[in-house]
């Protein structure tokens, strides 16, 4: 079992790519701890002979790249915004051991 956390903006490129190379795939909505920005959570069930396949179509599919987001900051009592660049989308990727599978 692959759980891929993916940025919002690469979630439907990921998607076309897994059903094109025949991998299903369950998507669920997300949301992620820092930016509170939305993610997709792929979970992609594949046999352990597949796993590095489906890794290398993630990793294709799910880019990094700067973003400025906004920031506060408090100086004797006046607060004032600025943008923060970081960095946003890439992977988070766990592959886990499946001990039993049914499909009923």
């Amino acid at each position: 079992m692959i759980l891929a956390v993916v940025n919002n903006d690469d979630s439907n490129a990921l998607m076309r790519a897994l059903t094109k190379e025949g991998i299903q795939a369950t998507k669920l909505a997300s949301t992620g701890g820092f930016l509170m920005s939305g993610n997709t959570t792929f979970m992609i069930g594949v046999d352990e002979k597949r796993v590095d396949f489906v890794m290398d179509v993630i990793r294709r599919h799910s880019s990094k790249r700067k973003q400025l987001v906004p920031s506060s900051t408090s100086m004797s009592g006046v607060y004032s915004s600025f943008p923060v660049e970081v960095t946003v989308g890439g992977a988070i990727v766990f592959v886990l051991d499946v001990e039993r599978f049914e499909k009923i």
